[in-house]
């Protein structure tokens, strides 16, 4: 498949882990600094203090765990490109799994089975997902979808004025006809 069709794999694993890490440390900012705020002491300026407080603590944290997972996640993707010599939904959904699996193995079997579970669940419905959209937006590119939509047999018998048509008859305008179509 072609739609998979990306950046080279070294610089692949730079770029989703970049990008992850930013979208971790926005978003991890966001939660933060809503947190800071709501456990701060009464009072604006020790609200607005402990808001940025804790977004400088924990924000970059949280993009790197986030960095973390997209640099491992897309390592195992480069990696199942080039054992299995394709692109397709299967690397995204193997690669998923075993990021779980490798990131929860400090926890144990079960943590281990679960987490494979979920990160394998959670990318075969994202890339499902993907796979429906593109579908469903194809469609109105499909040749063959227009030229049924234009030779309509239902819409044949049926004649529509033109618009030279229009303001051309006598005693008509263009609000207000006195003709009827039909």
């Amino acid at each position: 498949m072609e739609d998979y069709a990306r950046e080279p794999c070294p610089w692949r694993i730079m770029e989703d882990c970049g990008g992850a890490f930013s979208m971790g440390a926005i978003g991890g900012s966001l939660f933060h600094g809503i947190k800071g705020y709501r456990n701060a002491p009464s009072g604006n300026y020790r609200r607005l203090i402990s808001s940025f407080v804790t977004l400088k603590e924990r924000a970059p944290v949280v993009g790197g765990n986030f960095a973390v997972w997209g640099g491992l996640f897309s390592a195992i993707d480069c990696t199942m490109v080039y054992l299995r010599k394709k692109e397709d939904p299967w690397n995204s959904i193997t690669s998923g799994a075993l990021t779980g699996a490798i990131l929860s193995v400090r926890n144990g079997t079960g943590a281990i089975i679960g987490s494979a579970i979920i990160g394998g669940v959670l990318l075969a419905l994202i890339e499902g997902f993907g796979i429906l959209f593109t579908r469903f937006t194809a469609e109105q590119f499909n040749p063959a979808n227009r030229m049924m939509m234009e030779e309509d047999p239902a819409l044949a018998g049926q004649q529509y004025p033109t618009v030279g048509s229009i303001g051309s008859q006598e005693g008509s305008s263009i609000f207000g006809s006195q003709h009827s179509y039909q």
